[in-house]
């Protein structure tokens, strides 16, 4: 029997009319994706319970296969409780180069063939196939889209199409492993009422353990509950969840070729040669935008370094990288490249550093490393910029000396002295017009 949505107000009837017409959404989700890489590199772990992750008991899980899951063995648990749980279990410390590579060619084969795609991960995709039922047909156009990926990479996915990004993300979950599932519009109430509250992509484990105390366990008993209530409760999030469990999102998919790269540039007011000076400045501003890049939870995998001669020459030299958000990785990136770029030897007015190629995740890839300390040093020195500025902490070596603090103190007053004058310039040409 088809359960009707349940609506609050009218304004929450056109929200679902509004998310959900006349748009075909594709969410593509490679499964268990670095274990996948690892069995296509040695097929003796094919069938094996396998775990990714940090080599000592001290490190974390980043990955783990279906068959260790059996176990209870989940990403993000420690080494030491995963290995208690599967003690047979195949550790792998993990190649972020090649998962990145994998990652990239998946890419190229969406790109070849969508007509806009989104890249949400390094391992989740997006496509808006709206319209495309009038040529050809969403499902089978998806089907043969995952059957080609799978052809050329060798990589299991799993896909899901609906009518939104929430309801495309929770299909392909439900076709886990290996398989497709297709949510029509009419179907959306049905497909997500019986499922866990977990399944809704915003409700993390806090706020999972909330609804759980207030009796509600599945999709169906969440969006049954006035939307007014949850909003009170959660406050901005509440809303979103429960229009969520109501199969409503008109969260568009983004262009993966118009996402927006994060960049800072620094001309100097004398052109300078001073090697300590410039590594020292670079250093700095990447640490700033790496922040920046762990702040909206995302990884780049391609830095760009930009030098402006004296004379105006402009050049810029770029590298491919493994997915990162860590400044300490891309510092010795942009330094290697500023290196190779600077040949000329000749005074610089600009230095400017960029990032692109911009995936949304988080560093969750150097838990390979068994040292989750430098993990809880950048948490630390994330959270204090978090509450007291970008600023409030820095590396040693992206700070200016005393000298250059001066400088940049002198400027700063030489600037507000020159805008004092200027207005005093407009104010007495207003009086002599006034006269």
């Amino acid at each position: 029997m088809l359960v009707e949505p349940v609506f609050n107000n009218y304004s929450h009837f056109t929200m679902f009319i509004a998310g959900n017409t006349e748009r075909s959404v594709l969410h593509l989700d490679m499964d268990t994706f670095f274990v996948s890489v690892e069995r296509l590199r040695n097929s003796s772990l094919t069938g094996k319970p396998v775990i990714i992750g940090g080599m000592s008991d001290r490190g974390v899980v980043s990955s783990c296969s279906y068959e260790a899951r059996k176990y209870g063995v989940s990403s993000a648990m420690p080494m030491k409780m995963a290995r208690s749980l599967c003690p047979d279990a195949i550790i792998i410390r993990g190649d972020m180069e090649a998962y990145s590579n994998y990652s990239h060619m998946v890419t190229d084969i969406i790109a070849e063939r969508s007509p806009l795609y989104e890249k949400a991960s390094i391992d989740e995709h997006y496509i808006d196939l709206t319209g495309m039922d009038r040529f050809y047909g969403c499902y089978k156009w998806s089907h043969e889209l995952r059957q080609r990926i799978i052809k050329e990479t060798g990589l299991p996915i799993s896909i899901g199409l609906s009518v939104n990004k929430t309801v495309s993300k929770i299909a392909a979950g439900e076709a886990k492993p290996n398989g497709e599932k297709e949510v029509a519009v009419e179907r959306v109430h049905p497909f997500l009422d019986p499922l866990s509250i977990s399944k809704i992509p915003m409700v993390g484990q806090k706020t999972y353990h909330t609804l759980r105390s207030m009796g509600i366990v599945t999709i169906y008993t969440l969006r049954n509950i006035p939307a007014e209530m949850l909003e009170t409760l959660m406050g901005r999030n509440g809303m979103e969840i429960w229009k969520r469990a109501n199969g409503i999102d008109s969260t568009p998919v983004m262009s993966y070729s118009e996402q927006k790269s994060i960049s800072t540039e620094h001309t100097f007011d004398k052109d300078t040669t001073d090697m300590v000076r410039l590594n020292q400045l670079l250093s700095g501003m990447v640490e700033k935008i790496a922040y920046d890049l762990r702040k909206q939870e995302k990884l780049t995998s391609c830095i760009t370094v930009k030098i402006r001669y004296s004379n105006f020459d402009t050049h810029t030299l770029q590298k491919r990288i493994p997915y990162t958000s860590f400044d300490h990785v891309l510092s010795g990136v942009a330094k290697e490249l500023f290196g190779r770029l600077y040949q000329r030897r000749m005074l610089i007015r600009l230095i400017g550093v960029r990032f692109s190629h911009l995936v949304r995740g988080v560093q969750q890839l150097d838990m390979f490393d068994d040292t989750p300390e430098k993990v809880n040093l950048y948490l630390a020195m994330d959270n204090i910029r978090n509450r007291f500025g970008r600023d409030a902490v820095r590396r040693a070596v992206g700070v200016m000396t005393a000298s250059e603090r001066e400088e940049k103190a002198i400027r700063q007053l030489e600037n507000v002295i020159n805008e004092q004058k200027m207005m005093e310039e407009r104010l007495k040409k207003y009086m002599m017009y006034g006269h």
